[in-house]
């Protein structure tokens, strides 16, 4: 079975964490994470990060996936707590793609 995820995956989780960010829930784990502040969303991205790591080094795919899913999260409570939305990131990566794209200027003449 093969699914096709995209990057609307990722921006249907963002809309959640939006709607989270707003709501009145006392009990949503976003919630909490964001009045706590960027730099306390970015400790628990590197937290993440780490454990995504750890699980790679010891080649556990199932792990490395779950892990993976958590930093992914973590990363878009984070550009959330910033107000950076992801398809400014996106852009971000199309703009060096498309620069990376050029064509190689020939050498000056001396």
């Amino acid at each position: 079975m093969t699914n096709k995820i995209t990057a609307e995956e990722l921006n249907t989780l963002f809309a959640t964490i939006q709607d989270r960010a707003s709501s009145k829930d006392s009990a949503s784990y976003t919630r909490a994470l964001l009045k706590k502040g960027s730099a306390e969303c970015a400790r628990k991205l590197g937290e993440e990060s780490l454990e995504t790591i750890i699980a790679a080094l010891a080649n556990n795919k199932k792990n490395t996936i779950a892990e993976s899913a958590d930093l992914l999260y973590h990363w878009l409570v984070l550009m959330q707590s910033l107000n950076i939305t992801p398809n400014e990131v996106y852009a971000e990566l199309q703009r060096r793609r498309l620069r990376d794209k050029k064509p190689a200027e020939p050498p000056q003449a001396p």
